[in-house]
């Protein structure tokens, strides 16, 4: 299955070429979130403000992808609206929710892709798919256009094969956007997480020939940031897209998501905040010392399609990506060698609040040093 719900082979522009996930609004094109619910949507009468940066730029905008439906799920699988199939590991799903985005880049169809990461939607795919993919500080980019209008915890994020291309694409979606020399050794805090021997293997395995100074670190409150991020993203779901339930317009996976998070209450998200706060404040204090956090993107490799289609539990995949969706800081996942495998994992790193540019210099000097 290929990634595009819409295509544009003679797309107009000189610039690079880029797919747009199909929760950001194109103009002249329905925009549809991968669900029956927007099956007669109308064609969208202006670009999101991030296309039209894009467009402007003269980049050539191939057409639209593929997503977990209403971008509210992790596995990319969608039966409505079409499951891409992941490049590197196509027995494997290709993540979620911006599932297309990742694949295109993958498979060498456009340079770049949009998505979006409400709880690692950007991040996870990329790390499936085996590219680039950056959840930038929570407001860096504009969401004006873009599925659903109120969030405080999306972002939208490029895709790329390369670093080169990431960073071009930032610096036309957020301008200025120019990377800091690194003239001293960074200093690395690597999170102390339990994963599956084959990433932790490949994480070490990068760490250890990027010759950086890594210190192991502690986040105290990682594991209750990723709970209070599920509730606020059940709350401001419903919100956004509960309507559409009990219509039978709605895939099965999302319509039980749905369902459960109907109940999703006042209290527990004024609790989810007060974590959200407290998390926020100790991932700042840990980068006071660090010029950046690392971790894996996901707690283990991807699974199967057909070990999720026989009921696998999935929403594990987004325990180490989700809490900075909470939290607001800018986040990337890097691909690197899986030792003794034919894929490449996810090495995330998390950057300080607004420093994106760090960041992406110092995951374009760790491409360079794998």
């Amino acid at each position: 299955m290929m990634p595009w719900t819409q295509y544009d082979a003679a797309a107009p522009g000189t610039g690079l070429s880029v797919a747009i996930k199909d929760s950001i609004d194109v103009r002249g094109w329905p925009t549809q979130g991968g669900s029956r619910a927007y099956a007669d949507a109308p064609p969208a009468q202006a670009d999101a403000q991030v296309v039209r940066a894009l467009r402007q730029a003269g980049w050539r905008i191939l057409g639209k992808t593929v997503l977990h439906e209403l971008a509210f799920g992790v596995t990319g699988i969608n039966d409505w609206a079409g499951t891409p199939i992941n490049p590197q590991a196509p027995d494997r799903i290709p993540g979620g929710s911006s599932s297309g985005s990742a694949v295109a880049v993958a498979a060498g169809l456009a340079d770049v892709a949009l998505g979006t990461d409400t709880g690692g939607s950007v991040r996870l795919p990329a790390a499936c798919c085996g590219v680039f993919g950056l959840k930038p500080t929570f407001g860096r980019l504009s969401r004006a256009g873009a599925l659903p209008a109120h969030t405080s915890l999306d972002c939208i994020g490029p895709f790329a094969r390369d670093m080169a291309a990431l960073v071009e694409a930032m610096r036309v979606l957020a301008p200025p956007f120019r990377l800091p020399s690194l003239n001293e050794v960074p200093r690395i805090g690597v999170v102390s997480v339990n994963t599956d021997a084959e990433v932790a293997g490949a994480i070490e395995a990068s760490l250890r020939r990027s010759g950086w100074h890594c210190e192991t670190v502690s986040l105290r409150l990682l594991d209750d940031a990723f709970e209070a991020a599920l509730t606020v993203i059940n709350a401001e779901t419903w919100a956004a897209f509960g309507h559409f339930t009990g219509q039978g317009t709605l895939g099965g996976d999302v319509e039980l998501r749905l369902g459960k998070a109907r109940s999703s209450d006042a209290s527990a998200v004024a609790d989810a905040e007060q974590v959200r706060a407290r998390f926020s404040a100790e991932v700042d204090h840990l980068l006071q010392r660090y010029d950046a956090l690392a971790l894996p993107t996901l707690p283990s490799l991807p699974p199967t399609v057909a070990a999720v289609r026989a009921g696998a539990p999935v929403i594990d995949l987004t325990r180490f990506v989700r809490p900075f969706n909470l939290s607001g800081h800018p986040a990337l996942s890097i691909p690197v060698p899986c030792p003794g495998l034919p894929l490449r994992c996810g090495l995330q790193l998390v950057g300080r609040q607004g420093d994106d540019e760090r960041l992406c210099a110092l995951a374009a000097r760790l491409e360079h040093l794998q």
